[in-house]
């Protein structure tokens, strides 16, 4: 559910980015309120899965689409809100940028329709509600399948309203709606189980892991566990398992395709638009989660070289080896960051 740049206008675009600024600043700020010594390393070995999770498309049967899964909830669950939004803003830097997923003038917009719905509306009002303090594991699947079709509905739906709003493409609301919402639905199942499973799976490793509201049960005395299963997680996801990934469009591709017949709307020519794609090139030293295509000399050897060449690259084991580490670079970098600010006004208090 990566927009592109070519859906969205700059006023909309910039506009979901002065929010998406808003927002992270705040989580920041509520993080270092409550903040966790443990909090730094578990925010980049989860964001770091979640990156390499999101490479993975599975197919939806008897749709021709695909999807792959959002990790907000997930991370929710886990990290609590504030520091799973920085964790998702920071994956999705990372793949707008180094791997062209996603536009960066839609960065503000991906991060809020995968951020903003999962951490603060779907989480407290449907899987807080349903596990409650005595979380059994059927209460797991179920708050964790029901979580997430809030979260990813109303994230497709925003698409819906990001793109009408800006009034650049031929997309009529009711039909992209009727198309859009139904497509995620089914994702939205997948994701739901993949994330009970794995909420599941962590708690009966360190049951204490979870984030609650009660900062006394934060304590997160051993997470040797926990780090170590999900990195190998994240390197068999990134590294392996992404080879595997569906070829199938995703569900706003597919989406696009069955109302205009194209799955990927040409580039805008205006000066933003080409500025912003042409800072991606140079930005994006993997586009598409695999070495930049050569040049061909002979136009008529182009297209079945071209194709080709992701199959002998190595590419794509790269890419989810080399995005996790920077997702989890990034990730511990700002969380070090909270950290600091939130030494320094303790000592300026005292």
């Amino acid at each position: 559910m990566h927009m592109a740049d070519a859906l969205l206008s700059p006023t909309v675009g910039l506009s979901f980015w002065a929010g998406t600024i808003a927002t992270i600043s705040y989580c920041a700020r509520k993080l270092k309120n409550e903040f966790n010594d443990k909090i730094i390393p578990l925010m980049g070995v989860m964001g770091a899965f979640i990156f390499a999770g999101q490479m993975i498309n599975f197919t939806i049967p008897a749709t021709g689409s695909s999807g792959h899964i959002g990790g907000g909830l997930l991370l929710t669950i886990v990290l609590g809100p504030w520091a799973a939004f920085i964790s998702i803003a920071s994956v999705l830097f990372i793949q707008a940028l180094f791997f062209a997923d996603g536009g960066l003038l839609a960065l503000g917009c991906n991060i809020w329709n995968l951020g903003i719905y999962p951490c603060f509306i779907a989480y407290p009002l449907v899987y807080k509600l349903i596990t409650g303090s005595n979380n059994s594991n059927k209460k797991i699947m179920i708050g964790s399948i029901l979580g997430v079709i809030l979260g990813l509905e109303m994230g497709a739906f925003s698409v819906v309203l990001e793109t009408v709003f800006s009034g650049i493409t031929e997309l009529p609301f009711l039909t992209f709606t009727s198309i859009m919402l139904p497509i995620h639905l089914l994702i939205a199942v997948v994701e739901g189980i993949v994330t009970g499973t794995i909420v599941i799976y962590v708690k009966n490793i360190q049951p204490d892991l979870f984030y609650s509201d009660n900062k006394s049960n934060n304590t997160l005395l051993n997470l040797k566990k926990v780090l170590v299963a999900m990195s190998v997680l994240a390197l068999i996801t990134g590294g392996m398992l992404s080879w595997f990934a569906s070829t199938h469009p995703d569900g706003l591709e597919w989406s696009m395709g069955k109302i205009s017949g194209r799955e990927e709307l040409p580039p805008k020519e205006d000066i933003f638009h080409k500025t912003l794609s042409k800072l991606q090139e140079k930005t994006a030293f993997l586009p598409d989660y695999g070495f930049k295509k050569p040049e061909m000399a002979e136009p008529e050897k182009a297209e079945s070289e071209k194709e080709a060449w992701p199959a002998v690259s190595g590419g794509t084991s790269i890419a989810g080896i080399l995005g996790g580490i920077l997702t989890l670079g990034i990730t511990i970098l700002i969380g070090s960051v909270i950290k600091f600010f939130r030494k320094r006004s303790l000592t300026n208090t005292y």
